[in-house]
């Protein structure tokens, strides 16, 4: 039994919801629309302002199917009316981010400058030069971008130089000299 699966999902009263034939789901919200196909598996149905999805049969591919359709759903409805964001730090001497235009470029140690394009429906802001704020409406759009932006340079576990996520926890390591 999917204990995720089972909960119902409450749509907030700006959130309009459209299950339309194929189990094509269209979520609109105040800061956008989000529309994504599911498996014909798992029947959404809507009633009283209640999003629940229930399983056709009882497969392990389709529990599963269950809990992840039922996590999608609430993730799109939480991205359209609230949104998601990532946050960056970036840690290191000389190591610091600016904007232009839409393209973050970034110092991070190389001969070169880093250059990112952000995908459409996501965006970059630069709080400071060693912060960075990714923010959208898609939580795995956000997510990758902001993972990919982290791919640049990784925190290294001697120094703690590099990119990471703002709650991220690093740890340190002994150097070489340490032993003796």
């Amino acid at each position: 039994m999917s204990r995720i699966g089972n909960k119902t999902i409450t749509i907030p009263s700006n959130v309009e919801i459209n299950v339309l034939e194929g189990n094509e789901v269209t979520v609109k919200g105040p800061k956008g629309s989000l529309t994504r196909q599911f498996s014909p598996l798992i029947a959404i149905e809507i009633d009283n302002g209640i999003v629940t999805c229930k399983r056709a049969n009882e497969e392990k591919h389709t529990k599963q199917l269950h809990g992840t359709t039922r996590a999608l759903l609430h993730n799109m409805i939480v991205g359209v009316s609230e949104g998601f964001v990532k946050e960056l730090e970036i840690q290191g001497i000389g190591y610091r981010a600016q904007l232009e235009g839409k393209k973050l470029v970034m110092n991070l140690g190389y001969s070169h400058q880093i250059e990112y394009m952000p995908e459409d429906g996501v965006t970059v802001e630069v709080l400071s030069p060693t912060q960075i704020k990714v923010s959208g409406i898609d939580k795995q759009r956000v997510g990758e971008v902001a993972a990919n932006i982290r791919a640049y340079r990784k925190p290294e576990p001697y120094k703690g130089k590099g990119i990471r996520y703002k709650d991220e926890h690093v740890r340190r390591k002994e150097g070489k000299t340490a032993g003796k």
